[in-house]
């Protein structure tokens, strides 16, 4: 059964993988269904180059394509013996984001596996094949499948990029080293890729420290952002419980007033309760004395009036009575006055003292980096720039290594980059 299948697999056509319809044989010996070598070379007509699809020989102009006769009748013979092609594997077509293979006919093309920078296409797992299988394709380069394969060819020669120009900084085809680039300083791009590994592998390193260094400054910071807020809080707390007690003891003292008021305003009102309790009793019997003498000043009987007046006269109001001065009313207006003074110069203090404590606040940071203050303490955050010659202006120059770069007078003979600036004397640093 093997070797059936090997025997088929020599009449089946390398596109569509079945027996071969109407054979058409091409100049490099490989055979296809007329309608499939038709189909590939229908797609590069726009590049006027047609190539096979097994071992990639180009042909121009397009070869007329004859009938294997002989080839056709073996496989007619095939079909009447019954005999089919194997069914081809499940077929993975491409989807959205995947690279289609160049080979593949029909509206619907299998996924790529691997792209070759040689042949320039995508190939799906069975057209990838006679890159393993045949000698011709041993010194291909393979990769995995990628859409971007024409961002590896000249633009000017349609030729592979694998020579890279120091002197432009950009990759370009041998051809371009005796053209545009002849006499630049040029190097195979695999040269400049072990370079540029080594710059990388430096700047890895230093990426690294760095990372390390700001690690270890994040969790310093986070330390102290952390011992700053339970100091601001241990404050908050503290100046809580201070203005508390200062409160406390303005409201105790505010009760230790009201009491010394009503003390003084009890024994004041005693005492004067006591004096008019006094004075009503005098004011009784002077009301009574009075009303006996009327009544004695009237009598007409003489003894009467004599024996009467001996005993009302010894009894008469003496004149050694104290006086009782009312003094003006708002007996404790000054009080208020004192205390309303008080509050002025405990305003007066707590401004001042206010304007102590937010200044102490505002003092109170993070601990940060010093700024940088001379020219040791700026170098630590310099770094080597690299300019882009593909992006500066033709009034700017560049120094060797692209390092430095000058305002000129000269137009510098640039070659054309669409990258470029043409509006603007800038350019771009490369990262």
């Amino acid at each position: 059964m093997a070797q059936q299948g090997d025997l088929l697999d020599q009449f089946c056509c390398s596109v569509c993988l079945d027996l071969l319809k109407e054979p058409v044989t091409t100049i490099c010996g490989h055979n296809y269904c007329r309608i499939c070598i038709e189909g590939c070379w229908d797609q590069d007509d726009l590049k006027g180059v047609y190539s096979c699809p097994q071992c990639r020989e180009t042909f121009t102009p397009r070869p007329n394509l004859r009938k294997n006769n002989m080839l056709a009748e073996l496989v007619e013979k095939l079909r009447k013996t019954g005999l089919q092609a194997a069914p081809p594997p499940a077929l993975c077509y491409a989807g959205p984001g995947d690279v289609a293979c160049d080979v593949c006919t029909g509206t619907r093309k299998q996924k790529a596996l691997m792209s070759c920078l040689a042949c320039l296409a995508s190939y799906c797992e069975t057209h990838l094949q006679p890159h393993y299988e045949s000698p011709a394709f041993k010194k291909h380069k393979l990769v995995k499948a990628t859409a971007q394969l024409q961002e590896k060819i000249c633009s000017h020669h349609d030729k592979l990029l694998e020579v890279y120009c120091r002197t432009d900084q950009q990759c370009i085809c041998l051809l371009c080293t005796m053209d545009e680039h002849k006499g630049h300083d040029t190097v195979s791009a695999a040269a400049e890729r072990t370079e540029k590994q080594r710059q990388l592998g430096m700047s890895q390193q230093k990426v690294q420290q760095r990372f390390q260094e700001r690690e270890k400054e994040l969790k310093e910071l986070q330390q102290a952002v952390k011992s700053f807020k339970r100091s601001a809080q241990s404050a908050v707390e503290d100046s809580d419980q201070i203005f508390t007690e200062l409160i406390r003891s303005i409201e105790r003292r505010s009760s230790e007033v009201k009491e010394l008021i009503r003390a003084q305003e009890k024994a004041q009102v005693s005492q004067a309760e006591g004096l008019l309790e006094q004075l009503k009793q005098e004011i009784a019997e002077l009301r009574k004395r009075s009303t006996e003498l009327e009544q004695l000043s009237h009598t007409e009987d003489h003894i009467h009036f004599i024996q009467r007046y001996q005993s009302l006269s010894s009894i008469s109001v003496s004149s050694d009575l104290p006086s009782i001065v009312v003094r003006p009313l708002q007996y404790f207006g000054d009080v208020s006055k004192t205390v309303s003074e008080l509050r002025e110069r405990l305003e007066d203090f707590l401004k001042g003292e206010w304007t102590k404590i937010s200044t102490t606040v505002n003092i109170v940071d993070v601990v940060l980096p010093p700024e940088p203050k001379n020219r040791e303490q700026l170098l630590q955050y310099s770094c080597q720039l690299t300019l882009d010659p593909n992006t500066a202006h033709t009034r700017l120059s560049l120094s060797e290594g692209n390092r430095k770069v000058t305002l000129t007078g000269q137009v510098q003979p640039y070659p054309d980059h669409p990258d470029r600036f043409t509006n603007y004397r800038q350019l771009v640093k490369l990262l």
